[in-house]
């Protein structure tokens, strides 16, 4: 069935920058002003042919160096002029020296004349999706821990390439796309969809959106995997007119907060080189969206009981878990016994990080902390940074789920599945249940976004802190029930 609508994403509202070689210092002074103001993304173009701009890679970990919280965008990566396996280095190696705050723009290439000039290919419409489709496998095979790679792509090809250096979150493989085999290719393999509002206008997403989502579910995945990421601009007024963000503030919000709704998008970057520009955005723009976003979230839909019963049918239903003999630990080595205790010391990990929420709730509670510091200390969280692979194994592990390229084996649970075939419905099992963790981990954060604004709605957050608990350490114990001796005993390594 088609997906459309909004997908429960996290709200995010940046700020795009032009990076012009003249104005080093105002970049600069720019992404620190957009951290301050609260925003959670600073994208940043790339084009290596433009000699009155900086080099992108040269600029962004100088933004990393002043800056602690905000996210980096490159805007998108000129892909035709970035060597993949030089980008995954450079990628993983920012993500690291940034404290996990990278997610990668990745475009085809369109300015053929300029990329020519620089020595790059001037490919064909069709060999620049091959090239693209091949250059996502080349990227998280070497952000996979694993054996020496090996790909034999018609355009990018590994031979023995060794894996690393590893990024610390899984970093976002976002692609710009407007054409039915680029946005195709998006759907299949893509995190991330990122139109401009100057190639895709409003009236058009919707017909975009529909071929995304039908790739990805061609491919057996659920749209909602794909985020959407639209690049704005406008300008505020105080009169409204008919045009998409041209007007007053308020009318921005209804506008975007409309396109989160009807077609998923959840990460605005607004171009704007102008610091009013910007604090108005942020000040007025963002809020807005996120509270009317948030109510709509909240909302309950009729007929299914409502979110908090997810933990106690269906899908966590402990009786409906397939579950395998097992066989005794005492009978292995203390080296591979080491690989088990290792699954237990993360998912150790992750049950601290539980008694934070709640420890943080009960000071909200009491009125000694405010919602939205407890917000703010769950998105940065393992848990919510890796929301989609909790219980287990790093983030890398579950990306490459996504390339068709024969480099599967390099996956933990693929890994699994094929030393011993017996796990297959529990390793099944176990990645939905990651699914239903996400949801009720955006629950959540919809619920705190209400009550930020409102403190009555204490009781639907500390709900969901329930549902939270009660879900995860269900899973968690499953998951080491089922994982722990295997592990250990077949060699594989976390």
């Amino acid at each position: 069935m088609m997906s459309m609508g909004d997908h429960g994403h996290e709200l995010w509202f940046g700020a795009g920058l032009t990076p012009k070689a003249s104005g080093a210092d105002r970049l600069i002074r720019q992404a620190v002003a957009a951290e301050e103001m609260g925003l959670d993304l600073l994208g940043v173009q790339d084009h290596p042919y433009q000699p009155s701009f900086l080099d992108m890679w040269t600029l962004l970990p100088a933004l990393a160096a002043r800056t602690s919280r905000i996210r980096l965008f490159p805007d998108v990566v000129n892909l035709p002029l970035r060597p993949p396996a030089v980008l995954a280095r450079a990628a993983a190696s920012l993500d690291v020296i940034s404290g996990g705050r990278l997610e990668l723009g990745l475009g085809a290439g369109f300015f053929w004349d300029g990329i020519a000039a620089m020595g790059g290919p001037r490919h064909t419409p069709g060999a620049a999706v091959e090239a693209l489709a091949e250059a996502i496998a080349v990227l998280r095979a070497l952000w996979t821990p694993g054996d020496p790679v090996v790909l034999d792509g018609e355009h990018y090809a590994l031979d023995g390439a060794r894996p690393g250096p590893f990024p610390p979150h899984p970093i976002g493989v976002w692609v710009g796309a407007y054409k039915r085999r680029m946005l195709e290719l998006t759907g299949r393999l893509a995190d991330g969809w990122v139109p401009s509002l100057g190639y895709a206008a409003p009236a058009e997403l919707a017909g975009l959106t529909k071929i995304v989502d039908a790739a990805a579910e061609e491919a057996g995945r659920d749209p909602g995997d794909v985020r959407r990421v639209y690049n704005i601009a406008g300008r505020f007024s105080s009169i409204g007119t008919a045009a998409f963000l041209d007007g007053p503030p308020a009318q921005w919000a209804e506008q975007l907060a409309g396109l989160t709704l009807s077609h998923g998008f959840s990460v605005f970057v607004l171009s704007a080189d102008d610091e009013h520009t910007m604090r108005t955005f942020a000040a007025e723009v963002a809020p807005a969206v996120r509270e009317a976003v948030g109510r709509e979230r909240a909302t309950p839909a009729a007929g299914p009981e409502p979110a908090v019963t997810l933990g106690k049918i269906g899908p966590l239903d402990e009786a409906s878990r397939p579950r395998l003999p097992k066989r005794d630990l005492a009978a292995l080595t203390p080296a591979q016994r080491a690989n088990g205790r290792r699954l237990v010391q993360i998912h150790d990990h992750l049950r601290r990080e539980l008694a934070q929420i709640r420890d943080a709730l009960e000071q909200v509670a009491a009125g000694q902390g405010e919602a939205a510091a407890l917000r703010s200390l769950i998105n940065e969280l393992t848990m919510r940074q890796n929301y989609w692979t909790l219980g287990s194994f790093c983030a890398s592990y579950c990306r490459i789920l996504t390339a068709h390229h024969g480099i599967e084996d390099a996956h933990m649970f693929p890994a699994l599945t094929a030393a011993e075939g017996s796990l297959a419905p529990v390793v099944a099992r176990l990645e939905r249940e990651h699914e239903i963790v996400a949801e009720i981990l955006t629950g959540l954060d919809a619920a705190l976004v209400i009550m930020i604004e409102d403190p009555s709605h204490l009781g639907a957050v500390r709900d969901q802190v329930d549902l939270l608990s009660d879900v995860l350490l269900s899973h968690l114990a499953y998951e080491e029930e089922e994982l722990v001796e295997p592990l250990s005993r077949l060699d594989l390594e976390i």
